[in-house]
């Protein structure tokens, strides 16, 4: 059966979803700038389970977003996941959480090229680069960003989005560079990457699993 749930914390959006192998049953999410996600998360995933009539103890695995992002939302997150696990004896996944952004990106636009970015506050983004098949161009890192971080990958359009793209359509002047803001990582773009982890048996040590906090972030 393989229900998977999937916990996305590494923003101020709280998002969980659950997925029966890699269909989407339902999400549960809302982005707030309180980052209230230690108030919220348990009480969402207690709902998404109610509304869909489905016990803990049918999960099969958690799926945790790791990051790059926000170390409280990420530490929340990962946290609650490893308690499930150990409760539950289910095995733990991880999914970058910029990956899933331009997995789930790249199936609903034309681009060849996608930039997810994650604002980590002043001129810095975390971010990467995707193809349209999701392979990584370029590692993430965290960018101060500037009309040359992302030049030499301008020679044809690229989209960059997610919260921190803002920033960069402020400095880079380019007709190859289109911008999306006001989009967030989300637990409803897990399915596909979560389960084929599933399938292969890609799982963390609960133990040891630390989320990808890239470096000492924020507060928030």
């Amino acid at each position: 059966m393989a229900y998977i749930l999937a916990i996305e914390t590494s923003t101020k959006n709280c998002s969980v979803s659950l997925f029966k192998r890699e269909k989407l049953l339902l999400t549960n999410e809302e982005a707030s700038d309180k980052y209230s996600h230690n108030e919220k998360l348990t009480i969402f995933i207690k709902q998404l389970l109610s509304q869909l009539k489905i016990e803990i103890k049918q999960l099969d695995a958690v799926a945790i977003g790791k990051g790059p992002g926000s170390y409280t939302g990420l530490r929340i997150g990962t946290a609650t996941a490893k308690g499930l696990c150990y409760s539950l004896n289910i095995p733990l996944i991880s999914v970058c959480s910029l990956k899933a952004m331009a997995f789930s990106m790249s199936r609903e636009s034309k681009y060849k090229m996608f930039c997810p970015m994650i604002d980590a506050k002043r001129m810095e983004v975390f971010s990467a680069i995707y193809d349209c098949n999701n392979v990584e161009l370029r590692e993430v890192k965290a960018d101060i960003v500037n009309e040359k971080t992302y030049k030499p990958f301008l020679l044809e359009k690229m989209l960059f989005f997610g919260d921190g793209a803002i920033k960069c359509k402020e400095v880079i002047n380019n007709k190859n560079a289109q911008f999306l803001e006001n989009i967030f990582p989300s637990s409803r773009d897990f399915g596909f990457l979560a389960h084929q982890k599933f399938i292969n048996k890609e799982f963390e040590d609960i133990a040891y699993f630390e989320p990808f906090y890239l470096k000492d972030f924020i507060k928030g």
